[in-house]
């Protein structure tokens, strides 16, 4: 601990990790064989996109990177709360593949000095009942939470903890339990 931390109670935030996401190709396996949860092949990446110029060139940057190689499009949605979200689709069976489509836009965003307006990205999962599931990285905090819509206001808090415990030591878990916030209609949860 250290003086700071001492005198005015609060730590350095942790920076974060974008390569903590190629992690979750394992946890994917992992979340296979204990839940029963397949990938949808979707993820997106969420932001507070500023308005002008400068970040309409980083979007098509990330269009252009992603396009060059014959790779996925990338949707551009904006949610109720002044968010915009980059969403990627691509084969369920390549969850490798999607994360370096959501790897390469959050460094494209981060390298263009929009680091500081990166909120989440989150990969979608969904089991033989139709139960949805997304993994959530949260880029203030460097680490991962699970989320289970189960209806429009209401989320299966059993299922995630279960998540949580079985994917074990896959990923970063967030810790508090109150950073677990839910992405109600996140574009690319569940496939949508």
């Amino acid at each position: 601990m250290g003086l700071r931390t001492v005198l005015f109670g609060r730590a350095k935030p942790v920076p974060p990790d974008l390569d903590a996401l190629f992690a979750l190709p394992s946890a994917a396996v992992t979340l296979r064989a204990a839940l029963d949860f397949a990938p949808v092949g979707a993820g997106s990446v969420a932001f507070r996109a500023p308005e002008g110029r400068a970040f309409a060139e980083v979007e098509q940057d990330v269009r252009a990177l992603l396009d060059a190689d014959g790779g996925p499009k990338v949707e551009s949605m904006r949610d109720d709360f002044g968010y915009t979200w980059l969403v990627v689709r691509g084969d369920p069976e390549d969850v490798a593949g999607l994360v370096t489509d959501l790897h390469a836009i959050n460094s494209t965003l981060k390298d263009s000095g929009f680091g500081p307006t990166l909120l989440c990205s989150l990969v979608s999962f969904r089991d033989a009942s139709g139960r949805q599931l997304a993994i959530v990285y949260l880029f203030k905090q460097g680490t991962f939470y699970p989320f289970a819509p189960q209806g429009p206001d209401k989320r299966d808090n059993v299922l995630e903890l279960q998540v949580r415990d079985s994917v074990g030591s896959d990923l970063k878990w967030e810790p508090d339990l109150a950073r677990w916030f839910a992405v109600w209609g996140a574009p690319g949860l569940g496939g949508s």
